[in-house]
Formats: C-alpha cells, structure tokens, sequence
C-alpha cells in the first residue's frame, strides 16, 4: 500500500513547478521557451501557453508556472510568466497595465484614464483613433505631426487662441502720419 501511495505522491508532487526562463523561440506558432526546475532539472521547447490576443517574449530571469498533465515531465507547459524585476508597482485595485522592462507602459486607471508612458510614440493615423469623451493630454517636449493638422474647434497656447489672433488680425488698423489705415481687405 505504502508503495502505491508513494507513486500517487511522486505524480501529483510533478503536477506543477516553478520555472525561471533562461531561453526562448518565438518563431513557432506556439512560444517555446527553456527553463530551468526546481533541483536543477533544465527542460527545453516547453510550450507557452499565452491568452488570445497577447503575447510577449520573457527575459531571461523571469518567472513562470510550468505544469505537467498526469505528472510526466517529458511533456509540460508553461500556463504563465512574470517578470517582478519591472513590474509596475502601486496599482489601485482594478487597474490594469502592460509594461517591458525599458520602461514603457499602458496603464489603465481609475476614473476612466488611460495613462501610455514612452520616449516615442508613433501613431498611423489612417488606422489610429484616440476617442476621449473629455480630454487628450500630451506631456512632450515636441509633438511632431507628418501630414497636416486639422482641429475642428479653436487652438490655443499659453497666451492666446488661434480665434483671439483671427478677429485681432481682421479688425486692426495701422495709424500713420496722413491717417489710419482700413482693415485688411482679406480675413484671416
């Protein structure tokens, strides 16, 4: 009886483990990654099993959840990585937030605000929307656009709107020695 215990003990003790990345492929259809066990036992082209619609190529470091159906290590499957080394510290409860270990990162905050933090931010506008119901706010020192710029409301700056520059420019005149000058003949 003890022997059958100990078979059944050593199977569900092989169920899952600790995995720490140390290469990966992700020219497969399925990631494949290497791992280094617990006691030293190295495994190769284990599967990654990722969510739909995201994927990400792990440093070598980062930790993961390997499981092994019916306790055969021969065949296992990595269900989830994670880098604690960057990720992004302070979340509130409910918020969600994509990040690398260069820094950049999407976070989405309480309060309906998307937070995208980068050194260059590189939007094909003939696919990209941005839709906010109150603002866009753009914290750069340049803000660099390719093709032109319409704005279907007014612009402003620190110290005036194009509109305030339009009806200055369209009703201004210019004193001189033999009179004042008509306003320009063409608005703005």
């Amino acid at each position: 009886m003890k022997g059958a215990l100990r078979g059944v003990q050593r199977a569900v003790s092989n169920l899952l483990a600790r995995a720490v990345v140390t290469g990966l492929n992700t020219a497969s259809k399925c990631q494949m990654l290497q791992v280094d066990l617990l006691a030293n036992e190295q495994k190769e082209n284990v599967e990654h099993l990722e969510p739909y619609g995201f994927t990400s190529a792990p440093l070598a470091g980062a930790e993961g959840v390997a499981v092994f159906p019916d306790g055969d290590r021969s065949h296992g499957v990595i269900l989830v990585v994670a880098d604690r080394r960057y990720r992004i510290k302070g979340l509130k409860a409910g918020e969600v937030a994509i990040y690398t270990d260069e820094g950049d990162s999407i976070t989405l905050k309480r309060g309906n605000t998307i937070e995208l933090q980068t050194k260059n931010l590189v939007a094909n506008m003939e696919t990209c929307a941005f839709n906010a119901t109150e603002k866009i706010t753009l914290n750069s020192p340049l803000v660099e656009a390719t093709k032109d710029m319409k704005a279907g409301g007014d612009m402003s700056d620190k110290t005036s709107s194009m509109q305030t520059l339009r009806d200055t420019y369209n009703d201004h005149d210019h004193e001189y020695d033999d009179g004042t000058t008509g306003t320009p003949n063409q608005e703005m």
